[in-house]
C-alpha cells in the first residue's frame, strides 16, 4: 500500500493521471512492469485498476449490470465473465445491492461498485484517488478496510491530503507539494524527517519564576509552552531543542544541577501531520 500525500493542488491527481496514461508528460518515462505508458499505453492499461475520486458510475444502471459492463469493455471472455463478477461483488462486500440501481445506492456502497469496476480485469496495480472523499465516518472505516484487505493481493497506490487516511491504510508514503517529490519512505522514515522540532514534555516541583530563571542555564534548549494542568507546587511545560538533536540527558542533568524534583520526562513524537506540514509549507 503506498500513499501519495500533499496538499490540495500539490499535483497529485495529475499524477495519478500521468501513471494511468490519461495525461501525457512533457518530459521523463513512467513504466508499468516494464511497460512505457507513453508508448503502449493500451498494454500498460491492462495492468492497471483506477478509480478516480468522482467515480463514473452509471446511475441508471443495476450494480451487477454495471459491473457486467465493464467486463465486456475490458474484453474478459465470457466463459470467465460470470466467476469474475461474483469474486469482485464477495471483495466489495456488494452481495446484498447487486440488484439494485446505482442511484440509488449510498455514497460508501457506490463508492463500493468502482472500486469493483476497476478491479474487474484482475489489476496487478490498483490506482485510487481519494478514495474516502465526502464518506461519514462508518464508510470512511469500511472502505479503509475494503482497501487494506484488497491490497493483500496487489499493489495499490491510493492518493490523499489527509493524514490519518495514510497512516491507517500505508506502509509507505510519497509527499509532493508544488509538483515535487519532498519526501518518501515508510511512515517511521517520514516522522524521521520531522527532526527540526524535537520537544519534550517536562514536569518539575518547583515555582515556575524559580524554573524561568534556571532555563536561562539550559543552552541549546528553548521553551516552547507552559501546560495548562500545571499548578503551583508543579510546574509542566514543553521544552524544544534548537538544533533537532536528541538531547534528553542533558535536561536530566541540568534538572538536578538546578537542585529541581524531576516527575516527568518525555520524548513527544511528532505525528505525520505535523511532519506533513513542515515539509510542505514555505
Amino acid at each position: 500500500m503506498v500513499g501519495l500525500l500533499g496538499p490540495n493542488g500539490a499535483g497529485k491527481t495529475t499524477t495519478m493521471r500521468l501513471i494511468t496514461g490519461y495525461l501525457s508528460a512533457d518530459s521523463g518515462e513512467i513504466k508499468i512492469e516494464g511497460i512505457p505508458v507513453d508508448e503502449d499505453h493500451i498494454e500498460a492499461r491492462k495492468k492497471i485498476g483506477y478509480l478516480p475520486e468522482n467515480a463514473p458510475l452509471y446511475h441508471e444502471m443495476e450494480t451487477v449490470e454495471f459491473i457486467k459492463y465493464i467486463g465486456k469493455l475490458r474484453s474478459i471472455e465470457q466463459q470467465f465473465l460470470s466467476s469474475r463478477i461474483d469474486e469482485v461483488i464477495e471483495t466489495c462486500g456488494l452481495a446484498n445491492v447487486a440488484g439494485r440501481m446505482i442511484g440509488e445506492l449510498s455514497k460508501g456502497y457506490r463508492q463500493r461498485v468502482g472500486l469493483a469496476a476497476a478491479m474487474i480485469h484482475k489489476p496487478q496495480i490498483l490506482i485510487l484517488d481519494e478514495p474516502t472523499s465526502g464518506l461519514d465516518p462508518n464508510q470512511i472505516f469500511e472502505i479503509r478496510e475494503l482497501i487494506k484487505n484488497i491490497g493483500r493481493e496487489r499493489t495499490v497506490m491510493l492518493s490523499t491530503h489527509i493524514m490519518q487516511e495514510a497512516e491507517a491504510t500505508c506502509g509507505r508514503v510519497l509527499i509532493i507539494n508544488s509538483g515535487e517529490l519532498a519526501a518518501q519512505g515508510t511512515i517511521s522514515e517520514i516522522l524521521k524527517r520531522g527532526k527540526s522540532k524535537i520537544e519534550y514534555t517536562v514536569s518539575i516541583r518547583a515555582k515556575r519564576e524559580d524554573i524561568e530563571n534556571a532555563l536561562q542555564n539550559l543552552i541549546g534548549f528553548h521553551l516552547s509552552s507552559w501546560i495548562n494542568d500545571s499548578s503551583e507546587a508543579r510546574q509542566r511545560f514543553a521544552l524544544a531543542t534548537d538544533d533537532g538533536s536528541e538531547r534528553s540527558e542533558e535536561i536530566f542533568s541540568w534538572a538536578v544541577k538546578q537542585g529541581f524534583t524531576l516527575s516527568e520526562l518525555t520524548h513527544n513524537t511528532l505525528s505525520l501531520e505535523e511532519v506533513f506540514r513542515e515539509l510542505t509549507q514555505g
